[in-house]
């Protein structure tokens, strides 16, 4: 089999990972075993996952709440999320935070703030830490990667972090998901350029577009990305064409979005699927075996978070940080 081959297999597999996982918290939220909401991330698996194949140990990802495919390929565990999203004391936030804010700075994965634009400069400052230190040199540099949605993109916080990525040649990939709409706000609504790539030009990085419903396009224009950037060509931006296919969150019932919208964009997971059972890469066998040990490894996992303990607010450690997640934060930064 070729590298070409595996590498969409390996694109394929975490894009079907969160798909799946996604859909059962789903079902846990219908069957009242969540609080809160449950955020989905539908139609964007593609984008996301070929961000996360192509990180490597060292570098940092700031994901968002439709990047749950781009998280497990970089690391997140099934138990991580299962843990997070039923409030166990096991999980990453240790039950006490919303369900969204996991993150592991172990691997470097940054936990999201809910003002989105934020990651960006989070991320700017985690990046230029690393120059001041030393540890991001010339050549083959470790990247960071954040997402952000066309909604985002309007933030303030994000202007400032990006201007100060691109006048630093910080080595960036901004990861644009333009879904359609900024909640339930349309494209028209949110900004003035013809498409939102035409922003990279004024910050003078490099930008690119790729359908976000295809696969292929997706994997081929953000690994190209991601490669300039660790050759120290400074900020890359990838914007994804694409459409939410789901509420913003469970308790959205997405009525905004119209029959029309909705017959403009592909399911990128089932469109791959078919693409690679065409093409000869994978049987429909192997895809329904593949569905198969999914399914059974995230049962496996919820059965056993089940049986484990919520918080006990009289016995909780209430810091936010203790003295040795501090010292792991201060090594994944510097």
């Amino acid at each position: 089999m070729s590298v070409e081959s595996m590498r969409r297999i390996e694109l394929f597999r975490w894009m079907l990972r969160a798909r799946m996982l996604d859909e059962r918290m789903a079902k846990l939220k219908a069957q009242g075993e969540v609080a809160g909401s449950v955020f989905l991330g539908r139609g964007q698996e593609a984008f996301s996952a070929a961000a996360g194949i192509n990180l490597r140990p060292g570098d940092l990802f700031a994901p968002l709440i439709r990047d749950q495919a781009g998280r497990l390929a970089f690391g997140e565990t099934y138990f991580d999320v299962v843990r997070t999203v039923m409030g166990r004391s096991t999980g990453p936030m240790r039950g006490r935070d919303g369900n969204i804010h996991r993150g592991n700075w172990d691997i470097g994965l940054l936990p999201m703030i809910s003002h989105l634009g934020a990651m960006v400069s989070v991320l700017s400052g985690a990046l230029l830490a690393r120059r001041l230190s030393g540890r991001l040199r010339s050549g083959d540099l470790d990247v960071g990667v954040c997402s952000i949605g066309d909604g985002g993109m309007a933030t303030g916080a994000l202007h400032e972090g990006l201007n100060v990525a691109a006048v630093e040649r910080l080595p960036m990939v901004l990861l644009v998901a333009n879904n359609q709409y900024a909640y339930s706000t349309t494209n028209d609504r949110s900004f003035a350029c013809k498409h939102l790539v035409d922003r990279a030009q004024g910050y003078g990085i490099a930008g690119r577009v790729c359908d976000g419903t295809d696969a292929d396009a997706c994997l081929r224009e953000v690994s190209a990305a991601m490669s300039a950037a660790r050759r120290g060509q400074g900020p890359q931006m990838v914007v994804a064409d694409l459409l939410r296919l789901a509420g913003h969150g469970t308790h959205d019932d997405m009525s905004y979005v119209g029959a029309d919208m909705k017959s403009r964009y592909a399911d990128c997971v089932p469109v791959f699927e078919q693409r690679l059972v065409h093409d000869g890469v994978m049987s429909a066998n192997e895809m329904s075996s593949l569905k198969d040990q999914i399914r059974g490894d995230i049962e496996a996992v919820i059965t056993q978070v089940r049986g484990e303990a919520q918080p006990d607010p009289d016995t909780e450690i209430w810091s936010a940080l203790c003295e040795t997640q501090l010292t792991t934060l201060r090594s994944a930064v510097a």
